[in-house]
């Protein structure tokens, strides 16, 4: 193989594996889309669980002053 065709053979190689190459947008975009959903999930467990505490010590409360 002569110079010029190695050229051509590297660059061809090097446009295939690098260039266009969404993986790492992908692997940002997920890892964001996770944690956006870590969030809404300890938010909304944050919130059940208070509401549900003061649910529970309502009835608490209603049982121990009915005895």
């Amino acid at each position: 193989m002569d110079l010029k065709t190695q050229w051509d053979f590297f660059a061809s190689w090097m446009r295939a594996r690098f260039a266009d190459s969404d993986r790492g947008a992908t692997m940002v975009e997920y890892a964001l889309m996770v944690a956006l959903i870590a969030v809404v999930c300890i938010a909304a467990v944050s919130l059940i669980g208070n509401n549900a505490n003061t649910k529970f010590s309502t009835v608490g409360n209603s049982i121990g002053g009915a005895s």
